[in-house]
């Protein structure tokens, strides 16, 4: 019940943060005129090219991480696969980081898995595509530096918080806590019960972690890892032909807003809501496009990605255990 209730009460604490970032943007928005616009001056068969590129690269990811479990020596249904990642982007929109969680609860279940090994191949996929929303930030800014500093400058409070991060005092004190505590008490540690079931809860994540050196299509892997970062900037980008006030801006102008946007979903709150508003209208001030406009680009952009995965997932919840009952029949 504890347990319930704590759940409950976080998903509650980010969902006000959220709305209270949402509010703080919109607040000021003539609703009016963006209704006026959603239904007057968007050319949706764009929006519908965007959710058909998020779906490609939801089949992407649901194929690389089938090629990250075979070496577990399993071999995953792949529709079970595709419809536990889409669970996982649900239970993101729930509790921000609960996606991960889920999507292996739910394979492991139905494909009778180890949970810890599978953890183990999500935290390899997180890596790779941290380290591809870092190329990519590095493009950004080699390519668009001038855009880069100018969105910072008008915005010190984000450059404020990537200064506090980068050189947080915490960082060093937390680490250099780990280290000693590990040093001088080891010996107490290592004879202790809790430790022998952390060995074995280690021993799976660790498996599930070298999985990608055992995997035999590494290229394909890779290929799946670029893949998925491209369909998901162009799911971004081709909206931009949807208005006219945005059909101009160039790919890299489509691409500098696309990877600070990302930023913006890193946020604490479900889905990124407010955060990747304000960064995403924030950018598109940078190059020319009206507070206003960049509003209204920014609540079809996110609303249409969001509901995407909203549909998905609520089906995917819903034929899951159908399907698997239906197969364990047959």
């Amino acid at each position: 019940m504890n347990s319930k209730i704590t759940k409950s009460l976080k998903f509650l604490a980010f969902l006000a943060v959220g709305a209270l970032l949402f509010w703080l943007v919109y607040k000021d928005q003539d609703v009016e005129r963006l209704k006026s616009i959603l239904k007057n001056d968007v050319n949706y068969w764009w929006v519908l090219l965007s959710l058909v590129l998020g779906l490609l690269s939801h089949v992407s990811r649901t194929i690389r991480w089938n090629l990250m479990i075979e070496p577990l020596g399993k071999t995953p249904r792949t529709l079970n696969t595709f419809l536990a990642v889409m669970v996982g982007y649900l239970m993101n929109l729930v509790l921000p980081r609960m996606g991960e969680i889920s999507r292996c609860g739910v394979l492991s279940r139905y494909e009778n898995m180890s949970f810890t090994q599978l953890i183990g191949t999500v935290v390899v996929e997180r890596i790779i595509d941290v380290i591809m929303l870092l190329l990519l930030t590095l493009t950004i800014i080699i390519g668009q530096f001038g855009q880069v500093i100018q969105f910072l400058d008008n915005n010190p409070e984000v450059k404020a918080q990537l200064s506090n991060i980068a050189f947080s005092p915490w960082a060093v004190l937390i680490i250099a806590a780990i280290v000693t505590s590990l040093v001088f008490f080891r010996r107490r540690l290592l004879h202790t019960k809790a430790l022998g079931k952390v060995r074995v809860i280690l021993s799976n994540f660790s498996e599930g972690l070298r999985s990608f050196k055992g995997m035999k299509n590494k290229w394909a892997f890779l290929v799946h890892s670029v893949f998925i970062w491209v369909m998901y900037y162009l799911m971004l980008y081709v909206i931009f032909f949807s208005f006219d006030f945005t059909s101009h801006l160039s790919a890299i102008a489509g691409l500098t807003t696309f990877v600070l946007g990302s930023y913006g979903m890193v946020a604490p709150v479900q889905g990124g809501i407010g955060a990747w508003h304000f960064m995403v209208m924030q950018v598109l001030m940078v190059y020319g496009i009206d507070k206003a406009d960049g509003m209204v680009f920014a609540l079809l952009a996110h609303t249409s990605m969001m509901g995407m995965m909203i549909i998905l997932g609520l089906i995917s919840l819903l034929i899951l255990p159908f399907i698997n009952r239906r197969e364990a029949i047959a």
